[in-house]
């Protein structure tokens, strides 16, 4: 068995998930902030966006790395879309769904009805669940009628944000 892999004899009470700072765009800052205090900001040096630790619904730390006693890692996390702890969108998941959304509406190329399509199908790409195959196929083929401009922006806005299988849908490359 890899010394990599997880055994059985591990102390698992030896294991633990960091808190994260992120800033409010999105962009991960410190996956290991209590572990790795040194590499903390308080604004974020690509976008200038403050930076937080606690989810603004519940205040609970924002889940970060996970760590394993005697296991050397050298991982990038990803923020989250939503709250571990109460489920709430955090603030850079609702501004890319917002600025999605109003995407959408500037398309004057597309009928109100694939309007409505793509804006509804927004919020349903972020989610892992049954509904997010169906939003995925809506959404691609409402975007393949538009320019290459205007799918490039949907996706710069949503690329961190959308789950692995409207990913998979929609950008399959």
């Amino acid at each position: 068995m890899s010394r990599y892999l997880f055994h059985s004899d591990r102390d698992s009470s030896k294991s633990w998930y960091d808190t994260a700072q992120v800033c409010l765009n999105g962009h991960m800052i410190n996956a290991s902030m209590k572990k790795s205090p040194q590499f903390n900001k308080n604004f974020c040096d690509r976008c200038g966006a403050k930076t937080i630790t606690n989810c603004p619904g519940c205040n609970n730390d924002i889940q970060g790395k996970y760590h394993v006693q005697g296991v050397f890692s050298v991982s990038t996390t990803q923020a989250s879309a939503y709250c571990q702890s109460c489920g709430n969108a955090f603030p850079w998941t609702e501004t890319a769904i917002k600025t999605a959304k109003e995407l959408a509406q500037e398309m004057e190329d597309l009928s109100s009805e694939d309007k409505n399509t793509l804006s509804t199908s927004i919020e349903e790409l972020i989610k892992e669940n049954p509904k997010t195959t169906l939003a995925a196929t809506r959404f691609k083929k409402v975007v393949a009628k538009t320019g290459k401009t205007t799918a490039d922006g949907f996706r710069s806005i949503l690329i961190n944000i959308v789950s692995e299988t409207a990913k998979k849908i929609i950008w399959p490359d």
